[in-house]
């Protein structure tokens, strides 16, 4: 979509207008855990990963150990309730961004951030592999209490990708603003197309 230009991110001015409802069922169910995957199971908390295309990494959540629920949806952006087409246009300042609700007993935010750097390559800027445009930028879209977490894993990673030969992080840590739920078709795509393109851009770097 780029035709070879370096991708921008857009300006609120320039955003597309969005709707005023969701592209998503309401109440859609989970193909994994059985419950809505707008629900936030009692004892967990809620975390958000972009680190490129979400079908594969939404599936490395879902399989992680103490993750109670996952949904993919679209974060960081301008355009309320945008289509996966509006996004994939670069004219919403949304990234693609797994909604994680995990069990802080069992894992921690900590683990977490440190599965998150090590399964991507966070160095790459608007891209993962041969994923291209601002929708496939390195995030974490954090609270308060997530944000000295999340930094100080920032801090561990950019220091194993440098000995590695890597270059700077290009992680975004901020307030991501609202989260909105994909369509349907988007939430669990790799359970439903067992086949479907989408890998993990894991580097090898280990980040702890």
């Amino acid at each position: 979509m780029f035709f070879g230009r370096k991708p921008v991110m857009v300006s609120a001015a320039e955003a597309l207008p969005g709707r005023n409802v969701p592209v998503y069922p309401v109440g859609l169910r989970h193909e994994v855990f059985g419950i809505p995957i707008d629900s936030t199971p009692e004892g967990t908390e809620v975390a958000y990963f972009a680190l490129g295309c979400f079908w594969g990494e939404e599936k490395m959540f879902w399989n992680t150990e103490g993750v109670r629920n996952t949904a993919v949806g679209y974060q960081g952006g301008f355009t309320p309730n945008p289509t996966y087409e509006e996004v994939c246009s670069g004219l919403t300042g949304h990234t693609e961004t797994v909604r994680v609700c995990f069990d802080p007993t069992v894992v921690s935010y900590a683990e977490l951030v440190r599965q998150f750097f090590e399964a991507h390559d966070p160095t790459q800027g608007f891209r993962q592999g041969n994923d291209v445009g601002t929708q496939y930028r390195s995030a974490l879209f954090v609270s308060a209490d997530q944000e000295p977490i999340a930094r100080a894993g920032a801090e561990t990673a950019q220091a194993a990708y440098s000995a590695a030969g890597f270059g700077q992080l290009t992680t975004e840590i901020a307030d991501g603003g609202e989260f909105f739920f994909a369509e349907d078709y988007h939430q669990q795509y790799l359970l439903k197309n067992p086949a479907g393109y989408c890998p993990v851009h894991a580097t090898g770097v280990a980040c702890g």
